[in-house]
């Protein structure tokens, strides 16, 4: 099971499809804008939302390790709050990869947890309220910054540069979630993750309308990325926008042979997995995917050989300006 990939057309100006939407767009999103007006739960402790204007894979999740890791420096207690999307899970649930597994609380919260604590709630005020009986000092929602229920002290939105925000249009004549002038209203700061003109017109407008605007880059590890040097590579991926993935293995010095794309949050069924160890063998090729990927297959009985066989490029959020994005989260959340 996927997601649809997201059309080409939204990330392009504006042509006759997107015209043809736009009626829909427009109720979409006044809907969207007046769900986002409404008055949610005030946690007692702070919570920053780490979110994205548009549908798609932007960097929330490496933004929320970063984030979660830097408040753990400070001497913080973060917990980290995701719906779990894809998973069946409903929660309030702190995860256990003991006895959770990515079909269960999502692909995300895996990689949360090994940071710091990680809770599934689609209700996320509930999911709020058991952070606080646990003893979070701070919340790190990723995601959930279009939904209303929990009250937001300090949003960032995270933009890719290559995308930005597409045609500017909301869903489904574009990309945008909800009108952008009330997300933008609703936000304190902007990460552009990578470069391109797309994602500095995004961060014009953000500055424009008093949001501190920050740059950064998907950062490959580097003791993975040694690893992966010179190999020739199969490499598959099923997240919002596989073509970073790929780049960042080209940039890492890992020769892509072969590239297989899938929709976001794909769950691999058995014939794949053999589909993709058949061409890995018979073309002499190294699999490897993305971290996110890899969570997925994890206690699949059908995709062991595949999970066995498949190397990892793990990727870290870098910022031009870390202190300065701290700086501002300080100043908001006096913490």
């Amino acid at each position: 099971m996927s997601l649809l990939r997201a059309p080409e057309f939204w990330w392009r100006k504006a042509g006759p499809l997107a015209a043809l939407l736009y009626p829909a767009g427009t109720i979409y999103g006044a809907i969207a804008n007046k769900r986002m007006a409404r008055d949610g739960y005030r946690a007692k402790i702070p919570v920053i939302c780490i979110g994205n204007p548009t549908l798609g894979g932007a960097g929330k999740t490496p933004t929320a390790i970063a984030l979660g890791e830097w408040l753990k420096r400070e001497d913080k207690k973060p917990f980290f709050l995701t719906r779990g999307y894809g998973g069946s899970e409903a929660g309030p649930l702190l995860a256990d990869l003991s006895k959770h597994d990515a079909n269960a609380i999502g692909d995300e919260a895996p990689l949360l947890v090994t940071v710091a604590p990680t809770v599934i709630a689609h209700d996320r005020a509930a999911g709020a309220k058991l952070a606080e009986e646990r003893g979070a000092e701070v919340i790190v929602m990723d995601d959930g910054f279009q939904n209303p229920s929990l009250t937001k002290d300090f949003s960032i939105l995270v933009v890719d540069g290559a995308r930005g925000i597409g045609n500017g249009l909301v869903f489904p004549s574009g990309p945008l979630r909800a009108p952008l002038e009330p997300q933008l209203k609703r936000a304190q700061a902007m990460i552009v993750i990578g470069a391109g003109e797309a994602g500095e017109k995004a961060a014009r407008l953000a500055t424009e309308r008093g949001l501190k605007v920050f740059r950064g880059e998907l950062a490959s590890d580097p003791e993975s990325a040694a690893a992966l040097k010179s190999k020739r590579v199969l490499a598959f991926a099923g997240i919002g926008a596989p073509e970073k993935f790929f780049r960042s293995l080209e940039a890492a010095g890992a020769i892509v042979a072969e590239r297989r794309s899938f929709g976001d949050h794909h769950r691999y069924s058995g014939a794949e997995a053999t589909e993709l160890l058949a061409k890995a063998t018979a073309g002499g090729l190294e699999l490897v995917t993305t971290e996110k990927d890899l969570a997925r297959m994890r206690d699949d009985i059908a995709l062991v050989a595949l999970y066995a066989k498949s190397s990892v490029l793990r990727v870290r959020l870098a910022l031009d300006d870390e202190s300065g994005l701290c700086a501002a989260i300080r100043n908001v959340l006096k913490i």
